[in-house]
């Protein structure tokens, strides 16, 4: 009965350890190309003297050749070396394998000691405003990892400001 009992743990221990080596093979991350996210645009839902709320607008490509599960996002986002917004996003969604997908994500800020620097930036609607966009990516279900960001770009504010 006692050798029954040690014969059982040991074969269970056997097969936690077999079962534990074999999810990694299930795991992509070793082929795993980084995902390309780009700010596409920045819609302003609502402006107050002292609190905005705005809608960015990312993009993310999919170079693999397998779908992409994206499971948040978390960013930093400067307009002309202003910090527009910080934060952290949930939204979950898959890109296909070789494909896109745009999200959006609600920010709520208060600018007011930065009005001065937006206001002589937005004089200008022609000239182009400079970008930085830096975060993490946070991929996979069960055994994800976070593919780290860093993009620099331009928007041009006439593009957007109804005439």
């Amino acid at each position: 009965m006692f050798y029954q009992a040690q014969t059982i743990k040991i074969l269970s221990l056997i097969m936690c350890v077999a079962l534990l080596f074999g999810l990694g093979g299930c795991s992509t991350s070793g082929d795993l190309k980084s995902p390309e996210v780009r700010l596409i645009k920045v819609d302003i839902v609502k402006a107050k003297l002292l609190e905005q709320h705005f809608t960015l607008r990312f993009r993310i490509d999919n170079p693999n050749s397998f779908s992409l599960p994206v499971r948040g996002i978390d960013y930093v986002v400067h307009l002309n070396k202003v910090k527009l917004a910080e934060g952290e996003s949930n939204v979950s969604f898959t890109v296909p394998a070789h494909g896109h997908h745009n999200f959006s994500v609600p920010v709520r800020t208060n600018l007011w000691r930065h009005l001065r620097q937006i206001v002589k930036a937005l004089d200008k609607p022609d000239q182009p405003i400079s970008y930085q966009l830096q975060g993490a990516v946070k991929t996979g279900w069960l055994f994800g990892q976070s593919v780290h960001m860093s993009r620099n770009g331009e928007i041009i504010p006439g593009d957007y400001i109804p005439e």
